[in-house]
């Protein structure tokens, strides 16, 4: 086991730089990590490491990781330093449930019949793929029937479900903007902020409905809200650039 100390997300001048990912057993693992942000910093994290306990929301209660759902709204609502307590794996990344190429060369090795393996492999591994599609899919699905009836929360838990499932870059966008909107609806900003920054970071380019969905609304009367769509949206940045040279050169006088 490993213990480490970082700052929570929302804490603009040092995120912590984790991508997580949902494992077969239900669990939070770590499936990437930005280099330079809080988590690489510390040295203490490896990719496939599992999240086994963590901060509560508040105060100084550690609260067990359970269920993905569940860990990552205590990761995303944190206010304050967040603990995390880790069960170090050192880069096994068997949690994803298919081999990696490399798993797969060293299968061939050792298997006696070596074709037949390999296509066994990765018979199983697109066969999981097919499964985890649909899994998404499907919660994708009923997320969204959840929240048009009301059930904010429930249905914020199927959408980052989805992003723990190794979704595409389309369906991490989605989920995550869907995760907005739910964080929005429960009148919880920071973590709102955080969901919808994920969601343009994964290429989510309609800001048309981004300035004007209602479901947003509690998000958009932030100041933050304008700061973080002004560092993704270039036809805003390029309109204001367009304007301010207008205005030198005396074309918006009357």
């Amino acid at each position: 086991m490993t213990v480490a100390i970082l700052t929570a997300p929302g804490a603009a001048e040092q995120p912590l730089g984790l991508k997580f990912a949902k494992g077969r057993d239900g669990g939070t693992y770590i499936d990437a990590i930005a280099p330079g942000y809080s988590a690489d910093k510390t040295g203490q994290f490896s990719v496939g490491d599992k999240v086994i306990s963590t901060s509560a929301v508040f105060g100084t209660e550690i609260w067990p990781a359970a269920e993905y759902g569940r860990t990552m709204y205590t990761i995303r609502q944190r206010i304050g330093p967040l603990y995390m307590k880790m069960q170090r794996r050192f880069g096994n990344l068997d949690y994803a449930g298919e081999m990696s190429e490399k798993e797969i060369i060293r299968a061939e090795r050792n298997s006696g019949v070596i074709s037949d393996r390999v296509r066994e492999i990765q018979r199983q591994n697109y066969q999981r793929k097919i499964e985890q599609k649909e899994r998404r899919e499907r919660e994708l699905r009923e997320g969204l029937q959840l929240y048009k009836s009301g059930n904010y929360e429930e249905a914020r838990e199927k959408f980052e479900s989805v992003l723990g499932s190794r979704p595409t870059t389309t369906e991490a966008s989605v989920a995550s903007y869907n995760v907005a909107c739910c964080y929005s609806k429960l009148n919880q900003i920071q973590a709102g902020l955080s969901a919808l920054e994920d969601a343009l970071e994964e290429g989510y380019e309609d800001f048309k409905r981004i300035r004007t969905d209602p479901d947003l609304a509690n998000l958009r009367a932030t100041a933050e809200f304008d700061t973080l769509l002004k560092r993704f949206d270039e036809s805003f940045i390029n309109e204001n650039a367009i304007n301010a040279i207008k205005s030198l050169f005396g074309f918006n006088k009357k």
